[in-house]
């Protein structure tokens, strides 16, 4: 998918998440909201669903900066990071490509606060994708 910087990785669902946030943390994000999708449909339609979470990023200087270029940006903030489970029981760490949330603006000031993202976020979906493989080595 072209939308996102995606990773899967064999390991304790619970441990990717926290590998997660904590890569998010060392590269300047802190997670606003932590959605879990499979506990929001149990409680709210009484259905199964995999492990799934969404946790909201942000960087709020980076925030800050958008925000100074183009007020209505808010609407796409903050950037979302979801772990789940995929159908063959891996897990997926899969982050939003800011360069293409930026670019629904079309907003040339935005492209450098997208690509900076961008970077961030492949070094998060990274660290986690390393983390794991030397831990099955």
């Amino acid at each position: 998918m072209g939308y996102t910087i995606r990773t899967t990785v064999e390991s304790d669902f619970d441990d990717v998440v926290d590998e997660t946030i904590e890569a998010l943390e060392s590269e300047g994000f802190g997670v606003l909201c932590d959605i879990d999708v499979r506990a929001t449909f149990a409680k709210k339609l009484d259905e199964e669903f995999r492990q799934y979470r969404i946790l909201g990023a942000c960087n709020p200087a980076l925030a800050r900066d958008g925000l100074d270029e183009e007020i209505e940006l808010g609407a796409l903030l903050p950037c979302n990071v979801a772990v789940y489970e995929t159908d063959e029981g891996s897990i997926a760490v899969s982050a939003v490509d800011a360069t293409e949330l930026v670019g629904l603006t079309d907003s040339a000031a935005l492209d450098s606060i997208g690509d900076e993202v961008r970077d961030r976020f492949e070094r998060v979906v990274g660290t986690v994708e390393d983390a794991f493989r030397h831990a099955g080595e």
